[in-house]
């Protein structure tokens, strides 16, 4: 008797210990999409706690799976970041009858396919034409990685103006942006650059920008730059962005954060797949500003033929981002 008994309260136990632990997965999950998101958008967890008004210990719980948010922190915390709350809520994985199809048609494809799937897709949704690129070139990627110091250059060469876009986003606004992020929030800020993104591709069919870092955390304004110009990622090593950027006299990566190089890190993982949108890619890691340079003119002199793709790769492992991508070189 006693030995059913037992049975019984295990078999009665199990379905608690299973909601359980759906619950503490979708908690955890909650805390992950936290830690992508505010990654994506370059924040530190203190720059969140300051924006959501939420104590940096609660966050920590919360992005380790501790913690049991509510409606109004995650509201708080989304509001901070400039997302939408519903990307810091998990799906249910429940899809209508024709997502469901496409999904299940992109699972059988190789994945050498699924890069030029993801153009299509995107040139349906946008409508433009690869003519409206014009002779436009941007570049983008982390603070550190050339971008201004390459661009420079280029622009040089191909005999056309040199644009830093949060350069004209101070003169649209009048002051820095680091003023304009405090004072007005980082979705302003993002406004701006979109505005200004505008103006600029209006006003130039030729031109070089050097793009914020943190462009990709706008689908609609990266999506935006991918149509209207022949886009860059340059990257190098963690250690070389935080490196570069100090040796400018920034020394506010490491300011009050001990942790600067793991959220870098982490700020890379978490946009790597965006970047990697761009029609080519150059690591500048470990190689003069010449030696980059002379692998970018070559990189971009094919971008520029309309009509055509990129050729074979340059020099300096500079190669377009379609053959990073099928060869599984992407990071």
């Amino acid at each position: 008797m006693e030995a059913a008994k037992s049975k019984n309260a295990a078999k009665s136990a199990a379905p608690a210990k299973a909601e359980a632990a759906a619950e503490a997965q979708f908690v955890a999950e909650i805390g992950r999409l936290i830690r992508l998101g505010r990654a994506r958008r370059g924040i530190s967890r203190r720059q969140l706690a300051q924006g959501s008004g939420i104590s940096e210990r609660y966050l920590a719980q919360i992005e380790g799976g501790q913690g049991n948010p509510s409606a109004i922190v995650l509201r708080a915390i989304a509001d901070a970041i400039d997302t939408p709350i519903i990307d810091l809520i998990p799906r249910s994985g429940r899809h209508n009858g024709a997502l469901t199809q496409i999904l299940d048609l992109l699972g059988r494809m190789p994945a050498t396919e699924l890069p030029a799937i993801a153009e299509l897709m995107q040139r349906r949704l946008s409508g433009a034409p690869a003519s409206d690129r014009a002779q436009r070139i941007a570049l983008v990627g982390l603070r550190g990685a050339g971008k201004s110091t390459l661009g420079q250059r280029l622009a040089q060469r191909l005999g056309c103006p040199f644009i830093e876009l949060n350069r004209v986003v101070e003169q649209s606004y009048g002051a820095s942006v680091s003023l304009l992020i405090e004072m007005s929030g980082l979705g302003t800020f993002r406004r701006y650059e979109r505005d200004c993104l505008e103006r600029v591709i209006a006003e130039h069919d030729k031109v070089v920008i050097a793009t914020a870092g943190g462009i990709v955390s706008n689908p609609e304004t990266y999506a935006f730059l991918l149509d209207r110009t022949h886009t860059v990622w340059l990257k190098a090593r963690p250690e070389e962005h935080m490196s570069r950027v100090m040796e400018q006299g920034d020394f506010r990566p490491m300011a009050h954060n001990r942790e600067a190089m793991a959220d870098l890190v982490a700020i890379l993982d978490a946009r790597a797949a965006d970047y990697a949108r761009a029609d080519a890619e150059l690591d500048t890691a470990g190689h003069s500003v010449d030696e980059s340079f002379r692998a970018l003119a070559a990189l971009i002199e094919p971008l520029l033929k309309e009509g055509l793709s990129p050729g074979s790769p340059p020099p300096l492992r500079g190669r377009s981002a379609r053959e990073a991508r099928r060869e599984g070189g992407t990071s």
